[in-house]
């Protein structure tokens, strides 16, 4: 028995220090999980409940970035108003379902710097008609994810400056700790509704200060105690 056509590979994000590559099996995305980026997109932080949406793990999505590498990624169609979002990732390196919190640590490879890019006005377009936001979040090349640093050298990531330049500009700067849910409570939270597997990456959530980039414009995203990443908008 065969295949009608040849099944679309499994994408790999580097690992540092090591020759294998981390297998993606889905990605998760926190919104709205710092306090002063609820504020500005108009909502209130108060701790409700976490809520979650999905982004594509084909190659087409998914831009992995070596590090000194600068990648470039294409500015989309159909939006004037290309918006990017600094994201800690975290990647799942035991499944499980119903995680305590306390053991929630016990399921994490590693992590990473991300971006979650944004077609922003076509996302609000679709939240002011009470519609889901995949086109506004789930396109092509809609996420750059750096080498994924295992656990094992960084530690459990509870602290950390969180930073984004545009043309060497800061526009995003953050800390961790202001996570409305932290890794490990979301990671709990997560695993009631799904049950997570190996390979799968969480994005959990990005700080206020996100904007608009176009053509010609690059970005630097860093987190302290992870590989870096710079992305160019072509």
């Amino acid at each position: 028995m065969s295949y009608v056509f040849e099944p679309m590979k499994t994408v790999g994000i580097p690992v540092t220090d090591s020759e294998d590559l981390f297998p993606v099996r889905r990605i998760y995305c926190v919104g709205r999980n710092y306090a002063a980026h609820a504020r500005e997109m108009g909502f209130d932080p108060d701790r409700e409940p976490p809520f979650f949406f999905c982004k594509p793990n084909d190659a087409e999505s998914i831009v992995p970035v070596a590090d000194g590498q600068t990648i470039e990624i294409p500015y989309p169609v159909q939006t004037g108003n290309y918006h990017h979002e600094i994201e800690l990732v975290v990647a799942i390196g035991k499944g499980g379902k119903n995680i305590s919190v306390e053991d929630a640590v016990k399921h994490i490879f590693g992590y990473a710097v991300g971006l979650d890019m944004t077609r922003r006005d076509l996302q609000m377009k679709m939240r002011e008609v009470g519609r889901p936001w995949e086109i506004g979040k789930a396109f092509d090349y809609s996420a750059p994810i750096g080498e994924i640093t295992p656990i094992a050298k960084t530690g459990e990531i509870n602290n950390g400056e969180i930073h984004l330049t545009v043309n060497g500009k800061t526009t995003q700067k953050s800390n961790v700790t202001h996570l409305i849910w932290s890794v490990s409570e979301t990671i709990a939270n997560l695993s009631t509704l799904f049950e997570l597997k190996e390979g799968d990456l969480i994005m959990t959530g990005t700080p206020e200060g996100v904007g608009a980039v176009v053509a010609g414009d690059t970005m630097v995203a860093t987190i302290d105690g992870l590989k870096s990443i710079t992305v160019a908008v072509k």
